[in-house]
């Protein structure tokens, strides 16, 4: 059997890390990437690959596809994993974080996604698998620049399927709802740092316990969960075109689709309440 070839991107932890893994066990050539390498070491120890990425530097996004490409002539499967949370109400976060959050979420998955995109075309398959969020599909307070990359990466990722289809690329989305990583306590930290103590405290406090909230909490999804239905992305023979994944995932999106937009406001304003009393 010809060897698969699979690179994920934002591999030190959690999800990307466990996506590693488990494509490694399904007999994958793994390609692991992220700024911390050091954090990477246990995945050197499984036969994977691990080198230094940042999707926010052309000259690291492209070398690192160069190599993979130099060492096996293509890459079957790109899991776009790299990214992070920038919350703070839109009136206190610097421009600069803003686009630093675009650059990371959005920016750096295109750009990586363009440069696997000529050799897929050319061997006429490949699989790009953008990790997405449920956030994606609704919205929080003080959430502005993360939503904003999230439902930009849904438009991108819809538009991209359809154009690359008649080249035998598929283009696939993973959804999931809050998993335990530390994504969650980072994002409530900045959060906090950015609108704690200006006039927006009261909901930064509710909106930085609830995000702390995924971390460490047996309602989380563990990342391994993720990291199974990335497989199953990866290895269908027909994926699906989205897979939102993890506790609550399928309940909160069939509520958005329900609700008038204000009655929607309501319950996940509510919802969040009860993580600070």
């Amino acid at each position: 059997m010809t060897d698969r070839i699979a690179f994920v991107t934002g591999a030190s932890t959690g999800i990307g890390f466990e996506t590693a893994r488990a494509l490694r066990s399904h007999g994958f050539i793994v390609y692991a990437g992220a700024r911390r390498v050091e954090k990477m070491h246990p995945l050197q120890a499984q036969g994977i690959t691990v080198m230094h990425l940042d999707v926010t530097v052309e000259e690291s996004v492209a070398s690192a596809v160069a190599l993979v490409e130099a060492a096996h002539g293509h890459i079957d499967v790109l899991v776009n994993n790299a990214g992070y949370g920038s919350y703070g109400s839109l009136e206190e976060v610097p421009l600069a974080e803003g686009r630093r959050q675009f650059d990371v979420n959005v920016m750096g998955l295109a750009r990586m996604t363009q440069l696997v995109i000529p050799r897929m075309r050319q061997v006429g398959s490949g699989r790009i698998i953008n990790v997405s969020s449920i956030g994606g599909k609704i919205y929080e307070p003080l959430g502005a620049w993360y939503h904003g990359t999230k439902f930009a990466v849904e438009g991108m990722s819809d538009s991209l399927r359809l154009e690359l289809k008649p080249h035998g690329i598929d283009v696939v989305l993973i959804e999931p709802a809050g998993t335990d990583t530390e994504w969650g306590t980072l994002a409530g930290e900045g959060l906090l740092s950015a609108s704690g103590r200006g006039p927006y405290k009261e909901q930064a406090n509710v909106m930085a316990a609830a995000l702390a909230s995924t971390s460490g909490q047996i309602l989380s999804t563990p990342p391994r969960v993720v990291a199974r239905a990335i497989v199953r992305a990866a290895t269908a023979k027909r994926p699906r075109t989205r897979y939102p994944v993890g506790r609550g995932a399928w309940s909160v999106l069939a509520l958005r689709r329900l609700l008038p937009d204000r009655a929607f406001d309501a319950v996940l304003w509510n919802s969040y309440k009860r993580f600070t009393g």
